[in-house]
């Protein structure tokens, strides 16, 4: 990055607490957020325009389920809380010893399946037409399952699993349904959540320009003596600021930022030493996930090269995304190139130890991977991020990551990638 020094956000009261925070690191942390108060305060919500996924959507992902389970001779499929409960009911919720339950039949109306007490606050949530049936503390609710199952003559064919369901229900409605047939719902449900429509788009959107925009104001914030914990921090109070619910706010600093998820180390920044940060947030359930790699003062020239190879390597990623071609070819493009330059081979250090990417959605990782041995074929409205870092163990690492979905043309960014090491956020 320019060696050009950035004037200070900080006034003189304003250091002293960093001062304080760098020399008290159980209070550091709130000592810069207190600092950097009136600067959060000029920044505002925008993402106000956004729209949330509406009934007329929801309906469709129904209506898309339905078909598939008929292709898939599947006669229900049975989903515990978390974002496949969501993405079809609407219901936010949480697991726990006591089963609450989504099943989508084939045919008709979903049904909850939930606690007797707790059944006013599901129906907070529920977003579509649905029938509930609840279960006393000292029933079964397996048996409410199976009883919805037979009243809808479905007991006796296959009943789908989404992924998410824990092994004690899987066993406890065999225990009830002897006879029935249980299998993976992976036909049905990943198949309507990877291929995103064009509302879940504008929301990644949303959150990806949220992110930017934490990212532009924290940058300008990071001075020498600050821990990651504190930089993340600073990002997680902008990204509220700007109106994102944040999921992640990663920042490795010098040899930490050679361990894709860092270290247990605390490092602070110093003259020279690389920063990594990997950060993400939520906008009406959609995530995004961004990474930047910068140095803090003069970059080396080894600092330099290994940015400059990452950016040519995010981009092979980029131009080897195509509609109909497996979704590991786009790994094995990056890992090719990688290798021309002397790292790896495969996985190996120093190198890209990981995937170059990920699907992404309402979860900030989902299927598929851009990975190798993937042969699932890229497809319009698939969502992934592009990431192909480089790790050099005991000494740095450099990662720009990304996201981009894909239409008939091609791979689209939702964020455009930084250019140069002077311009590091793009």
């Amino acid at each position: 990055m320019s060696t050009t020094p950035r004037k200070s956000v900080f006034s003189p009261s304003r250091r002293d607490l960093l001062s304080l925070a760098i020399a008290a690191p159980l209070l550091s942390t709130t000592a810069i957020l207190r600092a950097a108060e009136p600067d959060l305060s000029a920044l505002s919500n925008i993402t106000g325009t956004t729209r949330p996924i509406d009934a007329t959507e929801r309906a469709a992902r129904l209506v898309r389920a339905q078909s598939l389970m008929k292709a898939a001779g599947i006669g229900a499929v049975l989903i515990e809380p978390g974002s496949s409960m969501i993405y079809f009911t609407g219901v936010r919720w949480h697991t726990s010893e006591r089963l609450t339950l989504a099943i989508l039949p084939v045919e008709g109306e979903p049904c909850i399946v939930t606690p007797f007490f707790e059944e006013p606050s599901v129906r907070e949530t529920l977003a579509v037409p649905a029938e509930v049936r609840v279960w006393q503390e000292d029933e079964n609710p397996l048996a409410v399952v199976a009883g919805f199952l037979r009243d809808r003559k479905l007991a006796t064919r296959p009943i789908g699993l989404e992924a998410e369901v824990r092994y004690f229900a899987y066993a406890g409605l065999q225990r009830v349904l002897p006879d029935a047939k249980i299998v993976s719902a992976d036909p049905v449900v990943r198949a309507c959540r990877m291929i995103k429509t064009p509302a879940e788009i504008a929301l990644m959107q949303a959150a990806t320009e949220v992110t930017l925009a934490a990212y532009r104001w924290t940058y300008a914030r990071v001075e020498k003596g600050m821990t990651g914990p504190e930089i993340g921090a600073l990002m997680n109070a902008a990204t509220r600021k700007l109106g994102g619910a944040p999921e992640f706010a990663l920042a490795l600093i010098g040899e930490a930022s050679a361990y894709p998820h860092g270290s247990r180390e605390i490092h602070r920044v110093a003259e020279g030493q690389v920063v990594l940060m990997d950060c993400g947030c939520t906008v009406q359930g959609y995530q995004s996930d961004i990474s930047r790699t910068w140095v803090h003062g003069a970059a080396t020239a080894d600092q330099r090269k290994t940015w400059d190879q990452v950016a040519r390597g995010q981009q092979i990623g980029f131009a080897a995304a195509r509609i109909g071609a497996t979704a590991g070819s786009v790994d094995d493009a990056v890992r090719r190139h990688y290798e021309t330059l002397g790292y790896g081979p495969g996985y190996k250090l120093p190198g890209l130890s990981h995937r170059t990417g990920h699907g992404i959605g309402m979860d900030g990782h989902e299927p598929v991977n851009l990975v190798r041995g993937e042969m699932t074929r890229q497809a319009a409205g698939m969502c992934f991020s592009d990431e192909p870092g480089i790790y050099i163990p005991g000494r740095y690492g450099v990662r720009i990551e990304d996201c981009f979905h894909m239409t008939d043309a091609g791979p689209k960014w939702f964020s455009e990638p930084p250019k140069s090491l002077e311009v590091p956020l793009g």
